[in-house]
C-alpha cells in the first residue's frame, strides 16, 4: 500500500487556458488532465492543437457541461456529433457530463433552446427513465460508457421521490454508465439545505452509493461569503470537502480524482499542491484501513 512519503498518484488537474504554457513547459507528473469538452469542438485551431500536444504527454479526461442529459426534449444531435468527433480524435481516458437539464422550448411547440446552465433534474421514476434513454443514446454513439456527475443544485422539485444515491445506483445499473462523484457539490448542497452537520449529510450520500458504480471523484472550492453557498471552483478545497473525500476513499477505495479550479485561477504550483494534498490524504486513508 502507499506510504505517506510516496502516495499513489490518483489526482489530476483541470487544465485551463491560463495554465497551458505551465503544463506543456513544466510537464509535471500527473495521472491525467481534464478539459471541458465544448472548448474543443472546432475542427481545428490553436486550442485543439494545444490539446493534441497535451494528449501526447498525459491521458485526457473530457468533461462536458452542455449535453443536458436530463432534458425531457432529448439531446442536441449537433452537440453529440461534435463530442463524438472529439472523442475519436483525442481517445480520452474518460468522458463525462452532468445529471442536469438545459434544453427546453420557450413555449409549447417551439424548437428547444439551450439555457446555458446546469439546471437540476427531478429525482423521480419518470426522470430516471428519460435519463436512462439519453445516456444510452450517448453511449451508443460514443461506443463507450460515460460518467454522470451529481449536481450542485440551488432548488429542488416538489415531486422528488427517489433518494439521490438510489437514483444514481439505478442509472448506472440500467445503462452501464458510471458516477462521477463530486464531493464539493455534496457539501454545497448540504450547506444550502441548512444541514446542521453538512459533512455527515454528504457522507450519508456517499455511503448510499454502490462502490462499483463510482469511476471518478471531483474536488473543488466553494464560495461561502453569502447565501446561497456557491459552487464557484475559485479557491482551495475547503476543510469539509477534505473530510468527505477521506470518507469516500474509505468507502469506495482508490478512485481517479480531480481538483477543479475554474475561476480566480491560482499560480500553477498552487494547483499542483492541491492535487498533491489529495494524493497524500488518499494514501493515508488507504494505508490506515489496510493496517
Amino acid at each position: 500500500m502507499p506510504s505517506p512519503h510516496a502516495p499513489q498518484r490518483l489526482t489530476g488537474i483541470g487544465w485551463r487556458h491560463a495554465h497551458e504554457r505551465d503544463l506543456l513547459g513544466e510537464r509535471p507528473e500527473l495521472p491525467f488532465i481534464e478539459v471541458h469538452s465544448e472548448n474543443f469542438f472546432a475542427d481545428g485551431g490553436a486550442a485543439l492543437a494545444l490539446l493534441a500536444q497535451a494528449r501526447a504527454l498525459y491521458p485526457v479526461s473530457l468533461h462536458g457541461v452542455g449535453m443536458a442529459l436530463g432534458s425531457a426534449v432529448g439531446l442536441d444531435g449537433w452537440h453529440l456529433e461534435r463530442l463524438a468527433a472529439l472523442v475519436e480524435r483525442i481517445d480520452p481516458v474518460r468522458v463525462s457530463d452532468h445529471a442536469s437539464f438545459a434544453r427546453a422550448p420557450r413555449h409549447c411547440g417551439a424548437t428547444p433552446v439551450h439555457g446555458s446552465d446546469l439546471l437540476p433534474i427531478a429525482f423521480t421514476r419518470a426522470s430516471l427513465d428519460l435519463m436512462v434513454a439519453n445516456v444510452q443514446r450517448v453511449q451508443e454513439r460514443l461506443r463507450r460508457a460515460i460518467g454522470v456527475e451529481n449536481l450542485s443544485a440551488y432548488l429542488a422539485w416538489d415531486d422528488d421521490t427517489l433518494a439521490q444515491a438510489e437514483f444514481f445506483n439505478e442509472l448506472a445499473a440500467r445503462t452501464g454508465c458510471w458516477l462521477l462523484l463530486d464531493v464539493n457539490n455534496l457539501v454545497v448542497n448540504a450547506l444550502n439545505d441548512g444541514e446542521v452537520d453538512p459533512v455527515s449529510a454528504a457522507c450519508r450520500f456517499v455511503g448510499g452509493l454502490e462502490a462499483q458504480h463510482v469511476g471518478e471523484i471531483h474536488l473543488a472550492g466553494f464560495d461561502a461569503s453569502g447565501t446561497p453557498v456557491i459552487d464557484d471552483h475559485g479557491s482551495r478545497v475547503r476543510a469539509p470537502v477534505w473530510l468527505v473525500y477521506a470518507h469516500a476513499v474509505r468507502h469506495l477505495g482508490a478512485r481517479p480524482t480531480l481538483v477543479e479550479w475554474d475561476t480566480a485561477l491560482p499560480a500553477f504550483d498552487v494547483l499542483l499542491g492541491e492535487a498533491a494534498a489529495a494524493d497524500r490524504l488518499a494514501g493515508s486513508v488507504l494505508e490506515l484501513y489496510a493496517a
